[in-house]
């Protein structure tokens, strides 16, 4: 499976995909949380949109060495919301601002024990002084708006980034993948209504510029084409395992395509 990343340009940005998300679930090892992370840069301003889970460090600090980058080079992280598999890497990027929704802090805050908040970040970002709340509607950072998107959770946000011959949308969890966008339902969701209402949101602003990439939370890029959801790029996905009785002995498991059925 190659290591290259994906990227996409716009005279007004550079998009790079560090870590490719992955519409999968484990069936018996918790959450899987293989999410996507992307890399904005635009002028001056560095951005990270959400940061995966500590599984994802090794590739952030790979990703960002190919670019010519250091974690200490971000300006900006932008985080869709505040589960795990999006937020936790935040702590990688020590001169970075991090943008969330206020919505999202003021619901994930109080919350301890949960399966997939990881309530001592939050509270570490709550704290810090390097913490931006955001509200739907600001503009984050030049060209990039916040779309408050509830379902997932009660204050995910999408980002839209207009440039100026291509628009991307970063629907994070409130659309997942492109299951999700093509049957409007949602799965692991805390309110299906609002997903649903989020998901046809979203579909409304793919739909007003032909040129929209869209970058969902846990898949491939994709662009539509007559209407239709299509990829961009190939997926890179796999687990080696040693089943064998020797180290040099390994068996291959690529989830990069989808089986025969």
């Amino acid at each position: 499976m190659s290591d290259a990343l994906q990227k996409f340009t716009d005279p007004a940005f550079d998009l790079t995909i560090l870590v490719q998300g992955f519409p999968g679930r484990s069936l018996c090892h918790g959450g899987l949380g293989w999410s996507t992370i992307a890399l904005l840069r635009m002028g001056d301003r560095i951005a990270v949109i959400d940061t995966g889970a500590f599984s994802a460090r090794k590739s952030i600090y790979a990703g960002l060495a190919r670019a010519g980058l250091a974690p200490a080079d971000v300006t900006d992280v932008l985080l869709t919301h505040a589960h795990y598999d999006h937020s936790i890497n935040w702590v990688l990027f020590p001169k970075a601002r991090i943008h969330i929704g206020k919505v999202e802090m003021d619901w994930a805050l109080p919350l301890w024990g949960d399966p997939v908040l990881p309530e001592l970040y939050v509270q570490a970002l709550a704290d810090s002084p390097r913490l931006a709340l955001i509200a739907d509607g600001d503009t984050v950072l030049p060209g990039i708006q916040a779309v408050r998107a509830p379902g997932h959770t009660p204050g995910c946000l999408v980002f839209r980034l207009d440039g100026e011959h291509r628009r991307v949308l970063f629907s994070g969890d409130a659309a997942k993948n492109r299951a999700e966008l093509v049957s409007r339902a949602a799965d692991m969701t805390m309110d299906e209504a609002a997903s649903q209402s989020s998901i046809e949101m979203i579909w409304r602003m793919w739909r007003e510029r032909p040129d929209t990439l869209l970058i969902p939370g846990h898949d491939l890029p994709m662009l539509l084409e007559d209407g239709v959801p299509t990829y961009v790029g190939e997926r890179r996905a796999g687990v080696t395992a040693w089943f064998g009785d020797d180290l040099d002995t390994t068996t291959l498991f690529d989830f990069s395509r989808a089986p025969h059925l």
